[in-house]
C-alpha cells in the first residue's frame, strides 16, 4: 500500500507521520492538488457567503457581541464552522473523485484551531468587559491553538504529548501527570466558555422580554452563577479530580465565608434579597447616607447610584437592607415641589390664587392631575407668604429646571397684574 492510498484511509483529523508528510508534499505538487485546492476555496467563499447572508438576515437579533456574528463576516463562529464542516465533506469526497487529499489535511487543523479561537474570544468579548486581562487571555488561547495545529500537522503532537505524560506530579497521595494538568486547565477552559456562552444567550433573551428589569437581572445573574458552577463541577470531573474530595473543601470555605468573607457573602445574599423582594428598581430616585440619585444598575455585590450632576456612588447591597433608604419612587414615581413667593398685604389673593394655578399647569413637566395648589403659609414681616405646590413624574430628570420654569411663570404672572412683589424695608426714625 502507498503513502498516497494510506492518507486515502486515514483519518482527517489524525497527525500525521513522517512519511505521510513526505507523500503529502508529493501530493501537493501534483496536477490533482489544484482541484482540491479549488474545492477548498470554494467551500470557503460558499461559507462566507452564507455567513455574510445570515448576519444581513439577523442584524437586529444578533449585535456586534454575538458568538455567531461578531463585528465582521469572519470575525464570529458561523465562518470557521461553516467552512470547517464543508472542508470536511469536501475531504471525504475528494478519495470518490481518485484525489488524495492533501490541503484538505492542512486545512482542518487550521480550521479547528479558529474554530477554538473564535469561540474563547468572542464568547469572553461578550461576557466580560474589555480589559487588558482579556487581550492576555486571547492570545494565550490563539498562541496555544495555533502552535498545537502545526505541530498537529507536524505529527510532533503525539510525542510531545507522550513526554507530558511522563511527568507526574504529587498532590499529597494523588499522582497527576503534566498532559492531565494540562488536558483538564483545556476542558475547564472550553467548559466554562460554553458556560459563560449559554448564560449571555440567557440574558440577551431576557433583557429582550417584558419582564421587570430588576426581576431580569436577578434571573440573569442566578442563571450565569448555576452554570458556571455546573460547568466548574463537570471540569474538575473531567480533569480526574474526584468531586467527594470537595466536601472537606466545602466545610473550609464555610468556616471562610463564616468569618473572613462575611461581608462580602452578606452583601451577595443581600443582592438577591433586593431583587426578589423589588423594594429597589432601576431607575428608582433614592437618597442612601446622604446621597440622592438615580439606580443605574444593581449588581450581585453592589448597587450604583447615580447623582443628578453625573457623580456615581458604589454602595454596597447590605447597607441598603440594614440602613434606612430614602425612595422617591417606590410606589409612585411622581413628586410634589414647591416653591415659594411674597406679594403685598393688599394683594387680592382669592383672584390670584386660581391664575397661579393656571399659570403652573401650562409648564411643562407640571402634572394637571393632581394638580397645582397655593396656600398662604405665612404673614411674613414685608408681606404675604405664599407656597406654590405642583407635582412632576419624572424626578431622575432634576427638580431645580422645573422649579425655575413655575418661578418664571409666576413672576411674568405678577407683573402682568400689576401685583406688588415687596422686598425687605427698614424706618429709621432720628430723634429731632
Amino acid at each position: 500500500m502507498t503513502h498516497v492510498d494510506s492518507m486515502n484511509k486515514g483519518s482527517l483529523t489524525r497527525p500525521l507521520s513522517m512519511s505521510e508528510l513526505e507523500a503529502l508534499g508529493a501530493s501537493i505538487q501534483k496536477p490533482a492538488a489544484l482541484t482540491e485546492l479549488a474545492l477548498i476555496l470554494l467551500s470557503l467563499g460558499v461559507a462566507w457567503l452564507i455567513t455574510s447572508r445570515m448576519r444581513r438576515h439577523h442584524a437586529q437579533d444578533f449585535g456586534s457581541l454575538s458568538v455567531l456574528f461578531g463585528a465582521g463576516v469572519t470575525d464570529g463562529l458561523m465562518f470557521p464552522l461553516l467552512a470547517l464542516g464543508l472542508c470536511w465533506a469536501a475531504g471525504h469526497t475528494l478519495p470518490l473523485l481518485g484525489v488524495p487529499p492533501a490541503y484538505v489535511r492542512l486545512a482542518i487543523p487550521l480550521l479547528m484551531s479558529l474554530v477554538l479561537i473564535r469561540l474563547t474570544v468572542r464568547v469572553l468579548t461578550a461576557a466580560l468587559p474589555a480589559s487588558g486581562l482579556l487581550r492576555l487571555v486571547s492570545r494565550i488561547v490563539s498562541w496555544t491553538a495555533w502552535a498545537a495545529s502545526v505541530l498537529w500537522v507536524l505529527g510532533l503532537l503525539d510525542g510531545l504529548l507522550d513526554d507530558l505524560d511522563d511527568v507526574q506530579l504529587h498532590l499529597g497521595s494523588t499522582k497527576l501527570s503534566l498532559l492531565g494538568l494540562f488536558s483538564g486547565l483545556l476542558t475547564a477552559l472550553i467548559v466554562l466558555v460554553l458556560a459563560l456562552w449559554i448564560a449571555q444567550v440567557i440574558e440577551s433573551r431576557l433583557m429582550k422580554s417584558s419582564m421587570d428589569l430588576s426581576l431580569k437581572k436577578m434571573a440573569s445573574n442566578a442563571s450565569k452563577a448555576g452554570l458556571l458552577f455546573i460547568g466548574l463541577l463537570v471540569a474538575l470531573e473531567a480533569a480526574g479530580i474526584d468531586l467527594t474530595a470537595l466536601s472537606v473543601l466545602g466545610g473550609a470555605v464555610g468556616v471562610g465565608i463564616g468569618f473572613g468573607l462575611q461581608k462580602l457573602a452578606s452583601n451577595y445574599v443581600s443582592g438577591f434579597v433586593i431583587l426578589a423582594e423589588r423594594s429597589l428598581r432601576i431607575g428608582d430616585m433614592v437618597k442612601v447616607d446622604g446621597f440622592e440619585g438615580r439606580i443605574s444598575d444593581i449588581k450581585t455585590r453592589y448597587t450604583v447610584i447615580r447623582a443628578l450632576n453625573g457623580r456615581e456612588s458604589i454602595v454596597p447591597n447590605e447597607m441598603l437592607i440594614t440602613q434606612r433608604v430614602e425612595n422617591a419612587s417606590l410606589a409612585d414615581p411622581r413628586v410634589s415641589v414647591s416653591t415659594v413667593v411674597q406679594v403685598g398685604y393688599g394683594t387680592d389673593l382669592a383672584a390670584l390664587f386660581p391664575k397661579l394655578v393656571d399659570v403652573m399647569c401650562g409648564v411643562p413637566r407640571v402634572l394637571v392631575d393632581p394638580g397645582p395648589s397655593v396656600t398662604l403659609s405665612n404673614f411674613a414681616a414685608d408681606g404675604l407668604e405664599l407656597t406654590l405646590y405642583f407635582w412632576i413624574e419624572d424626578p431622575h430628570n432634576g427638580q431645580g429646571g422645573v422649579r425655575s420654569d413655575v418661578n418664571l411663570a409666576v413672576l411674568q404672572l405678577l407683573n402682568s397684574l400689576g401685583v406688588d412683589i415687596p422686598y425687605p424695608q427698614r424706618v429709621i426714625h432720628q430723634a429731632s
